[in-house]
């Protein structure tokens, strides 16, 4: 891993934590994965003083917390209390992204069916001008309790812009892109950068890869034809106070 680049990190079976801030550029996030097929059907965590929030990507699985069950299926989600024993199981496969942050506070277990996100126009809604088209889900926002974890999945168009306008808001909250449904051989191009552009500032990525933004704007593109798709993660320095989607910097070059 180089400061802020994990390659091909997501493919191990069980539960990995593959970013912290024991090993990153992160002053708050953490970024794990869970898969579990019929080789390896269940897994069980406790995420002490750690908000988690857990993210089914692909399959089906059911999460038990402290004698709670949930079942979730693709773009299902669940917010789980800090200081909470996590068992997660399933009968086929399952892909779920796990994030988590430290927190002071106590907020409700939440579970967010896709559903729900679907259908609010607030959750669930394209974004962009011609060129920069995407869809934006919001697993993680306005619609439940958390004290730093925000997160959502973004898809865009083929050979689309996003992130665009280049934006970035370093000073509330830090953020990790983990690019998914990217199948070989696409890949997009994810710029991070503090004041010009330089080359050095480019990143070719592909499925699985994750990107870590402590800092600055951060656009991308998809390549003609395959489009660019992340889960974003982001994480509030003040909790609560910072824990806000859309308030952003806008590069004024591109405004």
């Amino acid at each position: 891993m180089s400061k802020n680049l994990v390659r091909a990190a997501a493919s191990k079976p069980g539960r990995s934590t593959i970013i912290h801030p024991g090993n990153s550029s992160m002053l708050h996030i953490s970024y794990g994965r869970i898969r579990l097929d019929a080789t390896l059907s269940a897994v069980s965590f406790a995420n002490a003083e750690q908000e988690t929030g857990l993210i089914c990507l692909s399959g089906n699985c059911a999460i038990t917390v402290d004698g709670q069950k949930f079942s979730l299926g693709a773009n299902d989600s669940l917010y789980v209390p800090k200081g909470r024993w996590v068992v997660v199981e399933t009968d086929t496969a399952a892909d779920l992204v796990e994030c988590s942050a430290p927190v002071d506070g106590d907020y409700p277990l939440q579970f967010i069916p896709y559903a729900d996100v679907t259908a609010n126009d607030k959750l669930h809604f394209t974004a962009g001008a011609p060129g920069a088209h995407r869809a934006i889900d919001i697993m993680f926002g306005a619609n439940m309790q958390a004290g730093r974890l925000v997160a959502g999945i973004t898809r865009s168009q083929p050979g689309n812009w996003t992130s665009w306008p280049p934006h970035e808001h370093a000073k509330m909250l830090e953020e990790i892109y983990v690019y998914i449904e990217m199948p070989a051989p696409a890949f997009g191009m994810q710029l991070v950068y503090t004041d010009d552009i330089t080359p050095a500032q480019v990143e070719i990525v592909r499925e699985g890869d994750a990107v870590l933004m402590p800092e600055g704007y951060h656009p991308n593109v998809a390549i003609p034809g395959s489009s660019l798709n992340f889960v974003w993660i982001m994480a509030a320095h003040r909790e609560v106070a910072d824990r806000q989607w859309g308030v952003v910097q806008v590069d004024p070059r591109f405004a």
